[in-house]
């Protein structure tokens, strides 16, 4: 009988080997597939913090409303008679119905709940409910809809839901400065004031931080993405240029725009400098955003974890309006991104099973150039209340 060859790795249930220099641990696979880790993950990060939420411009008028889900909750962004953004829990103050069912809608002046026709106006306010005149001692502030908190930037409607906010200006705009060396960097390409060219929405069947961990990294960018590294020959060296601070990824010599082909794409946005022109840079704002800027458009990612295993991810290519309102054909300029999206996102689906096996049990490892994943491996453990060094257990 013939002695099979002896296993030259060690059992997946020993510890790992003391790991050289090069490489540094990832989180093991548990992190990924543990749905008490991800309800964790739900409390202290996504309902903890500021989360990008609705653009601004899908509620153009009064009585505009969306629902979004963040963290366990459902919450409602709509517009008031004054033109302001309000939000909101979606949940009636009665008995606890949902009160917009629908992930999206418009109505006239208020809001009612379907179950019991408790109404709301626009300002979360009680205005009517059946035989509330003879309840005189009902607040109708007191039992209005519960209010959470709202910013504005980059014309997108970030809210919070935690009793007291973090900083919006260290926590959320504070990525710009540390990707971009200054926060007006950003502001240049008035992102507030593009119109929506297109909106793609993926089920990615991945748990969200290998998203974040792909777009953190450019050491896939060589294997996967042709027509990126076409465009961006730098990213082809597997060295994610969009770290580093203040560093755009240079056009090709022959690249005419940031299009799936390198033809021209559209004029330069007005107040992008000549530094900015022939770039693109990219930046992450913890936990769930991905911002990507070029010099005629912006792409913008928001996140949705729905589950340990599962995330929508909602994609805005954004334009000047002027490009957009004539009619020109986006296709080559948005196939490109929807491309790397297809890309990445296949990627993520790939490894999301691998999660389960006892191959990964006490994770990966991170080469140099990933490096800097570490640090947010780091922000995770922190935020569900485990030491940076205890990143083998889950919390």
């Amino acid at each position: 009988m013939t002695t099979p060859p002896a296993s030259t790795g060690a059992p997946p249930s020993q510890s790992p080997p003391p790991l050289p220099p090069s490489l540094i641990a990832t989180l093991p696979g548990r992190w990924y597939t543990d749905p008490e880790i991800f309800r964790q993950e739900q409390e202290r990060i996504f309902e903890s913090g500021w989360f990008c939420a609705v653009r601004s411009a899908d509620l153009a008028k009064p009585g505009a409303y969306r629902t979004v889900h963040i963290g366990r909750e459902s919450v409602l962004v709509t517009r008031n008679r004054a033109g302001e953004l309000r939000a909101f829990l979606n949940i009636c103050r009665h008995r606890g119905a949902r009160l917009c069912v629908a992930e999206s809608g418009e109505v006239r002046r208020t809001l009612q709940c379907p179950y019991h026709a408790w109404t709301y106006d626009l300002d979360g306010r009680l205005v009517a409910a059946p035989h509330l005149v003879r309840m005189p001692d009902v607040d109708r502030v007191a039992y209005g809809l519960v209010g959470v908190g709202l910013r504005e930037w980059l014309g997108y409607a970030w809210v919070c839901l935690a009793d007291e906010p973090p900083s919006f200006e260290e926590t959320v705009m504070g990525a710009a400065v540390e990707r971009l060396g200054d926060a007006a960097s950003v502001e240049h390409y008035r992102a507030q004031d593009l119109a929506l060219g297109r909106r793609v929405s993926y089920d990615v069947r991945a748990n969200w931080k290998l998203i974040v961990e792909n777009f953190m990294e450019c050491y896939h960018c060589a294997t996967i993405h042709p027509e990126l590294t076409d465009v961006l020959p730098e990213f082809a060296d597997g060295y994610a240029a969009q770290y580093y601070v203040g560093h755009g990824a240079e056009f090709g010599a022959g690249v005419r725009g940031f299009t799936v082909d390198g033809s021209a794409g559209f004029g330069k946005l007005p107040e992008v400098t000549a530094e900015q022109d022939r770039r693109y840079y990219a930046i992450t704002v913890k936990p769930t955003l991905f911002v990507n800027l070029v010099p005629d458009h912006v792409i913008v990612h928001r996140m949705f974890p729905l589950a340990a295993d599962r995330t929508v991810v909602e994609c805005d290519w954004l334009y000047a309006r002027d490009v957009v309102e004539s009619g020109a054909d986006l296709s080559k300029s948005v196939e490109l991104f929807h491309r790397v999206n297809e890309q990445d996102f296949a990627a993520c689906e790939r490894t999301q099973p691998a999660m389960s096996s006892r191959a990964y049990r006490h994770g990966g490892v991170l080469v140099p150039s990933e490096h800097h994943i570490g640090a947010f491996h780091a922000w995770v453990t922190r935020a569900l209340g485990a030491a940076p060094g205890e990143a083998a257990s889950p919390p």
